[in-house]
């Protein structure tokens, strides 16, 4: 396989929501300054986070997803289908871009836990003997937990003290939405592969209403200490959500998932800029 073929399967446009968590959002919430961005060590994550993890996570995800894969449209054009026969080559760069950055993690108990558990989540999301996504409810904590190691990971790595409860809680109710909304435009060639998601066990209507609730919840949370931004994404996301509620067809559904990359990054880079405005001031 060609580190073409290798990038692709990354998820480009994915790239930004590890790297952002780490490097953008979980390190200035600590609130302790700046002095993070002159350690190599930084640098040296803010990398990992960009594109070693997303090889981990998505590799390992179309590896264990053939069969459910080779049956879904969307593969092959907007993404990339590993065969069997390219999976042991697929392997070796997973371990070759990943192992290595394990020896440069800081030996502190909350930075070890918190980057072991993001490789934890991201492995075994699709990964056996768990393999969490084939299990409804489980699939979207699982999902959304590697993100929420991601920050963790950043914000003790900046100096955080304490544990940010309300900020975990925001963030993975707003990471279970967005794991559960993209299943359900997957719900009819999951459904031919036999793969059990939140989206088939409880019906696309009612995981749309589940991302709505989930999204203001979050919003909720974190809206006494990032009121202007919480209100944004609470209008934007339900503008989403009602859109999706009136679609008719899966490939209207689809499309307005193509939406969410650009819309989590334009959130996510004004929640950094307002993180960064309360470091500063």
């Amino acid at each position: 396989m060609l580190l073409k073929e290798i990038l692709k399967i990354s998820r480009p446009r994915f790239w930004l929501y590890e790297a952002g968590t780490f490097a953008l959002i979980g390190t200035v919430s600590a609130h302790n300054g700046f002095g993070f961005f002159h350690q190599p060590l930084y640098w040296l994550f803010a990398f990992y986070f960009l594109i070693p993890a997303n090889i981990l996570i998505y590799g390992i995800n179309d590896i264990f997803d053939f069969e459910t894969d080779k049956t879904n449209p969307k593969k092959g054009t907007y993404e990339a289908l590993v065969p069997p026969e390219h999976q042991k080559t697929l392997w070796k760069w997973i371990f070759l871009s990943n192992i290595p950055f394990f020896f440069f993690v800081p030996h502190t108990y909350a930075l070890s836990l918190s980057f072991f558990a993001f490789v934890f989540f991201a492995t075994f999301y699709s990964a056996k003997p768990i393999r969490a996504k084939a299990k409804p409810i489980i699939d979207s904590f699982f999902s959304a937990g590697h993100y929420i190691a991601t920050g963790v990971f950043g914000f003790y790595f900046a100096g955080g003290a304490g544990l940010p409860l309300k900020a975990i809680i925001a963030g993975m109710s707003w990471g279970i939405a967005m794991h559960a909304f993209s299943a359900v435009p997957d719900i009819e060639s999951d459904s031919k592969a036999g793969l059990k998601t939140i989206a088939i066990l409880i019906g696309k209507q009612k995981t749309i209403a589940l991302c709505w609730f989930l999204y203001l919840f979050s919003a909720f949370l974190v809206m006494k200490t990032l009121l202007p931004i919480s209100i944004i994404g609470a209008l934007t996301f339900s503008y989403l959500m009602i859109i999706s509620l009136r679609a008719k067809s899966d490939t209207e559904l689809f499309k307005i998932y193509t939406y969410f990359p650009y819309v989590n990054v334009a959130i996510g880079t004004l929640l950094s800029m307002t993180l960064f405005a309360q470091n500063l001031f």
